[in-house]
């Protein structure tokens, strides 16, 4: 049998389908209760402390310097293959000027040809006023025939060189668009590091602000004190090496004769110009002479003693004798990191002058502030 009960309405819709005012009501009031609770549970992530900031803001200023090194490499390909390029364009434009004139020579000649082509040589006779002068004229045209084919001759060597020298041009451009691309990346590189290491700082109070500028202090006070620990225990064992071998003539710390000699003059002229530079702004990609970044200052000073280092600290690492640590030498180049992106020049006493990081001038630091790679020493 059929049921006839009726259907139960919702509490929240009325007998006519709408919903109730007192039902919006509810539904509304819960929802707000659940976006509440939602809120409440999502945790809010904790802002970085001071220290946090500040490893932060070193591995930034790190890897801009990687970054750096990179851009100062492409800039490197970027200038040589222009240099190469501008140089096959001007070979292109003389090479043109030859074959217009090989050119022009054939125009001479097919000319000449058209003019008497139409005779033979048995009526040119005939009409000649005087057969000596028609037996010159055909020497001359014999003549003439050996210059047309040494012209010729000389236009397809010319037409297979500048086919050659556009093949050669089209590889170097291609190139040169690469690291120019190259060159674009890294710069973009280096800025985004920049503006998010600028942004931490920014977001600092004066008071998170001055307990960094503590911490920093605390971080060179340290590395000064490894500094003056290492000057002292190499000033023992300089002492040691002069007593052991009677005097002062021993001594590891210069390879003896005219070529230690030689090496210790280069390095303090290159020392001299680096320490001349101090209070100039560190800017990356720079090579001077107004701001540096820290391979262009080296690459600038050794310049100076007359030794030409390549621009990148990567290059420059592998010029010149490797040294120990312990054995170096005013004007040696101390490399940091394990990927070789920064370096500065040995001074004496565990310190050195390097152009630092952006926001900061060349100055006179403890080689201890970051961690040593390795030493070469130029010249």
């Amino acid at each position: 049998m059929a049921s006839h009960r009726k259907p139960r309405t919702s509490v929240l819709t009325s007998p006519g389908g709408r919903r109730t005012a007192a039902g919006l009501t509810t539904a509304a009031l819960a929802s707000a209760t659940l976006l509440s609770q939602s809120a409440e549970a999502a945790p809010r992530a904790p802002k970085p402390t001071v220290e946090e900031v500040q490893k932060k803001v070193d591995d930034l200023y790190h890897q801009a310097e990687t970054a750096t090194q990179k851009y100062n490499a492409a800039k490197e390909r970027s200038d040589a293959q222009r240099a190469t390029v501008d140089g096959l364009l001007d070979a292109a434009a003389k090479r043109a000027e030859k074959m217009n004139e090989s050119r022009r020579k054939l125009g001479s000649f097919a000319s000449a040809q058209y003019r008497t082509g139409g005779m033979n040589p048995t009526a040119q006779l005939m009409l000649a006023k005087d057969p000596q002068q028609f037996v010159d004229r055909n020497h001359l045209m014999e003549r003439l025939t050996e210059r047309q084919k040494q012209t010729v001759s000389d236009y397809q060597e010319q037409q297979a060189a500048a086919a050659k020298q556009r093949a050669e041009a089209t590889r170097n451009l291609e190139q040169l668009q690469t690291s120019q691309a190259s060159l674009k990346e890294s710069k973009r590189s280096v800025q985004g590091k920049l503006a998010e290491a600028r942004q931490l700082l920014s977001r600092l109070t004066a008071q998170e602000k001055a307990r960094l500028a503590e911490l920093e202090r605390q971080k060179e006070a340290a590395a000064k004190r490894r500094a003056a620990e290492e000057a002292r225990k190499q000033q023992e064992r300089e002492r040691q090496r002069q007593h052991d071998g009677g005097g002062s003539t021993g001594g590891g710390s210069t390879s003896g004769g005219s070529t230690g000699d030689s090496a210790s003059t280069k390095g303090a002229k290159a020392l001299a110009f680096a320490r001349a530079q101090i209070g100039k702004p560190y800017v990356w990609g720079a090579t001077g002479p107004t701001s540096y970044d820290c391979s262009g200052l080296t690459q600038a000073a050794w310049k100076a003693a007359g030794v030409d280092l390549p621009r990148t600290t990567w290059d420059q690492v592998k010029e010149g004798q490797r040294v120990a640590t312990k054995d170096l030498q005013p004007g040696d180049l101390v490399f940091f990191y394990n990927d070789i992106s920064h370096v500065g020049m040995y001074i004496g006493n565990g310190k050195m002058v390097h152009a630092p990081k952006p926001g900061a001038n060349v100055r006179e630091e403890s080689i201890y502030y970051m961690p040593i790679y390795g030493s070469v020493r130029p010249g």
